[in-house]
């Protein structure tokens, strides 16, 4: 449980000082409202965490705990900024930002699978997608400890930041023109956007991505893992740039 901080003063003095990245905080709705969950709100809205009021019974497997009806999940990492991020110089770089993926194992895995290929940071959106904890840390089988990882508010902001920077978006979207081996990858910095199974990358990023690619399938079953269909595109950027240092 190394990555759950419990009660109420607890979670307001992580909160306060800042050393540990909160993840989500989530507090019972069957105790009373008082001065310190107001305050545990408050920072929360100020902080960007995300906080949820749930039912007692998921309290359960803490019960061994004095929780005060209140547990924040933190992060087994410091995520980087994406300013900080920036202001450091990139020559033919790639990223990969992920638009709604909620596994924890998917995560792990694609996490594993950037560092492989040299990718110089993942970006996740910080709601509606998962976020680092305990199981993403084991499936990544350490590699997550040799990467940046950025939380963003807004992935469409983050990505229009970056254009700014002279990184180019390359949305991975199942009707897309252009297959993924089709682009030129070896000369430009740019964003990779995995979407998930279900959804696939949002509307918005599409629209304002530079290029959209897609995996070619030869049956109409088009099921490809996220973290399966990643390593397929990525590593045909890496073989772009080895051929091209060759």
């Amino acid at each position: 449980m190394a990555n759950i901080i419990y009660g109420k003063n607890a979670v307001i003095e992580a909160l306060e000082t800042q050393e540990r990245e909160i993840n989500k905080v989530i507090i019972s709705n069957s105790i009373h409202t008082d001065g310190k969950i107001d305050k545990i709100k408050t920072l929360c809205q100020k902080r960007g965490i995300i906080f949820q009021f749930v039912a007692k019974e998921k309290f359960a497997q803490h019960s061994e705990f004095n929780h005060q009806g209140v547990v924040a999940h933190i992060s087994p990492i410091k995520y980087m900024s994406l300013e900080e991020f920036l202001s450091k110089e990139h020559k033919n770089s790639s990223v990969v930002m992920l638009d709604g993926v909620e596994d924890g194992h998917n995560l792990g895995a694609i996490i594993r699978t950037c560092v492989c290929a040299g990718v110089e940071a993942v970006i996740i959106p910080s709601r509606r997608s998962v976020q680092v904890d305990a199981v993403v840390e084991k499936t990544s089988a350490g590699a997550i400890n040799h990467i940046p990882i950025i939380k963003v508010n807004s992935p469409v902001s983050a990505l229009q930041q970056m254009q700014e920077h002279n990184w180019w978006v390359i949305a991975a979207e199942a009707d897309a023109k252009d297959n993924y081996y089709d682009v030129n990858y070896s000369d430009m910095n740019f964003v990779l956007v995995m979407g998930a199974e279900h959804a696939g990358v949002s509307k918005s990023i599409i629209k304002l991505s530079d290029f959209q690619v897609k995996i070619p399938m030869l049956k109409e079953f088009n099921s490809l893992n996220v973290s399966n269909a990643l390593s397929a595109i990525i590593f045909e950027t890496v073989r772009q740039k080895l051929k091209k240092d060759n």
